[in-house]
Formats: structure tokens, sequence, C-alpha cells
């Protein structure tokens, strides 16, 4: 998309749509945000939360970075920017539920098993770092081999990706306690970029479910 498709969409946007939301938006600008929604996602350009999940402004505080990964936690003096955006999210905001949504065709996901033939420069250092918060995903997808082709390998690893990241987000002390109090839900997503459905991981049965059947 050419940089001035951008320009002309936001002065469209100012003409055509902002003014049905000004009241709102200056109700978030007075009364601050109060998402009930933490959403992890993917960077790829294809997820778009908003979309494909019909939400306004305020509704949910979002973090998206490669992979929709979740780094455990880690106390130190290093800069940990998806950590902050998760302790800012239960700490501060108060969410009532984190959602880590992957999806199909997931490029990090892919890469995990294309990890040695990236190359040791300094032009994909931190991704290759990176990556290796997937490393158990992959592992459990050659261990239980649950596919046929490398299509299926993929997906495999894209779903069994989101189940370690919701093992990770239990490293934090506030989402652990608050979880184990019922005061916060964590839930796993997985969207089909093909028909824009979405799947939620159903922990009991160890399985992905159309998210239509999922229970309130």
């Amino acid at each position: 998309m050419p940089l001035e498709n951008l320009i002309k969409g936001n002065a469209e946007f100012v003409e055509n749509m902002f003014p049905g939301m000004k009241q709102e938006l200056q109700d978030l600008v007075e009364h601050g945000q109060r998402p009930e929604v933490l959403f992890i996602g993917c960077s790829d350009s294809r997820v778009t939360p908003d979309l494909m999940l019909r939400t306004k402004p305020g509704d949910m505080f979002i973090l998206r970075n490669v992979g929709n990964f979740v780094p455990p936690f880690k106390y130190d003096e290093d800069f940990h920017g998806s950590a902050a955006a998760i302790e800012y999210a239960v700490a501060v905001l108060k969410v009532k539920h984190i959602i880590v949504c992957g999806h199909m065709h997931c490029g990090a996901c892919k890469s995990l098993h294309e990890y040695d033939s990236i190359p040791d420069t300094d032009s994909l250092v931190h991704v290759k770092t990176w990556l290796k918060l997937g490393m158990k995903a992959k592992e459990r997808t050659l261990r239980n081999k649950k596919f046929n082709t490398e299509e299926e390998m993929y997906r495999a690893t894209e779903r069994n990706s989101i189940r370690h990241q919701l093992d990770n987000l239990l490293t934090y002390p506030d989402v652990a306690k608050l979880h184990e109090k019922g005061e916060l839900q964590i839930h796993g997503w997985y969207y089909n970029i093909a028909n824009g459905e979405i799947e939620y991981y159903e922990k009991e049965s160890d399985s992905f479910k159309p998210l239509s059947e999922f229970k309130i």
C-alpha cells in the first residue's frame, strides 16, 4: 500500500468516520482507557484485530510482536517491551481477559523449522534470538508427529505455540495470582486468515474448537 493511500485514508477517516465517534473518543480522552482485554497478536500484516473482531477504540489493549510470542517472566534491568505491556495491562489497566491469538501461515512458526538456515549476521540477530521462544512448540510438534505434510507440520506448530505462550503467561506473578483467584482469564485463539474464522483452545480436551462454541 503506497504511503499516499494512508494519507488519503486518514483524511477520509477525519471527514466521514470521526464525527460519528467524536463523543465516544472524547470520553476516552477525559476518563482514560478502560479495556477489559489484553490482545496479544502477531505483527503479521494480515492479522487485523479491530477488523476481525469488530472492536472500537478503547475495547482492547493490544500487544503485537513477531509470532505472538510471550517471553517468560524474567526480572533484570534489560529492556522487555512485551513483558512491560503485559504487566501494565494487568497491574494498571486491570484487564479481565488476556488473549494470545496465533494465526495460520505464521512466518515465525515456519521459521522455527528453518532456524539453522537463518544467517548469523547483524541483520537478523534479534530475530534469531526471539525465535527461541517458539522452540518448545517446534519440539512438541516433531515429538507428537501428528502431521503428514510440511503444511500440516506448520499448522500444528502454530497451535502448539499458542499452548506454550499460555504457559509462559503464567510465569508472570500477577497473572498467575489473579488467574488462580478467578479474576483473570487467559485464552488461546487461532485465526484462520483464509476464511476469517477463529478457533479457541480448550485446555480440558487439549484441542482447538470453533470460537462460536465458546461458552461465556
